[in-house]
């Protein structure tokens, strides 16, 4: 397996775009991080943990690529919500999955199944935290992005109640969105690279039909909407006028549509306002923003490499070493409420 080359990002302080213009930008981890690479090969605690779960996320990736939006959208969940700790995965009915911002969470069965080996392998060692973060990563790269490092060591947090679930609506301005990313330790180019996330995968019509037939209470289509795209997406997401009508899916990008491809299509697509959800249409709406997107549409190698350090960034949001937190037995449940 290849990394890309990360490192030397970690050391650069801005980043050049379109050779013409500056974007300021961390490009370091969130400090303080005591995660470490390939930690339990290192401690010796179970040597073979990222082949195991590579191993896993390779089967159910040709069975089935939408594993990789699926847990990419997982991830995102978890560690912008409370950090990296696996909270996401645990079950109830007051949990953090049980929140009307994670509706059509998929990704579960995976998880679960790659904790069974690596419990079997190396009872009570790798944490569900990881795990997700591991298995994102191998996911994502089966797909076209970059095989960037984890860093590992994470340990998994308790319960947190769906009404602590911040995610914002995919329908928010830009300054909203930057303000969101800032809050949990993410700059415009982290928000940026991240939301091209977006190359792949899909979304409820809810989230699109304000943009569709009443735009602002406007009573008409999202101006900044291609008017082909707008007839498109009408014929797939009916106006919601039903109480219990259902709610189809449609591709986040239909240049990828099932192949579920990491490309850098997503952000042609914005350029020419071809965008399926607003939040990424507003990113023409920030001059910094704007300028990454037109980078990253010409230059998918930028595109690959901000995304590396980016998801590398996000996995160290607020994350529980050492004695802090659990290894659970189960990722559904903590091990108090095992029963085992």
């Amino acid at each position: 397996m290849q990394f890309v080359n990360f490192f030397p990002l970690l050391a650069l302080v801005v980043i050049s775009l379109a050779g013409k213009a500056t974007v300021e930008a961390a490009t370091g981890l969130n400090p303080p991080v005591k995660l470490v690479w390939h930690y339990y090969k290192l401690t010796n605690t179970c040597d073979d943990a990222e082949t195991y779960i590579r191993y896993q996320v390779e089967k159910f990736y040709k069975n089935d690529s939408s594993i990789a939006p699926k847990l990419l959208r997982l991830l995102y969940s978890d560690c912008m919500v409370n950090g990296c700790d696996g909270s996401i995965l645990l079950q109830g009915p007051n949990s953090e999955r049980t929140a009307p911002q994670n509706r059509g969470l998929g990704g579960f069965v995976i998880i679960d199944k790659i904790k069974q080996v690596l419990e079997s392998r190396c009872p009570g060692v790798v944490s569900c935290a990881d795990i997700l973060n591991l298995a994102t990563r191998d996911a994502v790269h089966m797909a076209g992005a970059p095989s960037y490092p984890v860093f590992t060591g994470r340990r998994d947090g308790g319960t947190l109640n769906a009404d602590a679930v911040d995610l914002p609506s995919p329908s928010i301005s830009v300054d909203e969105s930057l303000a969101y990313f800032k809050s949990k330790g993410l700059d415009v180019l982290d928000m940026t690279t991240l939301l091209g996330a977006h190359s792949m995968g899909k979304t409820h019509c809810s989230y699109v039909v304000d943009r569709l037939y009443n735009f602002k209470n406007t009573g008409k289509p999202d101006p900044t909407m291609n008017t082909t795209l707008v007839s498109q997406l009408r014929y797939l997401c009916p106006p919601r006028t039903q109480k219990g009508q259902t709610d189809p899916l449609v591709y986040l990008n239909p240049d990828s549509g099932s192949s579920n491809r990491f490309t850098s299509s997503y952000y042609s697509r914005v350029l020419s306002h071809n965008a399926v959800l607003r939040v990424d249409q507003e990113l023409l709406n920030n001059d910094d923003s704007k300028e990454i997107t037109q980078e990253f549409a010409s230059g998918f190698e930028d595109f690959r490499k901000s995304f590396a350090l980016a998801m590398s960034r996000m996995g160290s949001i607020n994350v529980l070493t050492g004695t802090a937190g659990e290894i659970r037995r189960d990722c559904r449940v903590t091990n108090a409420n095992d029963g085992a």
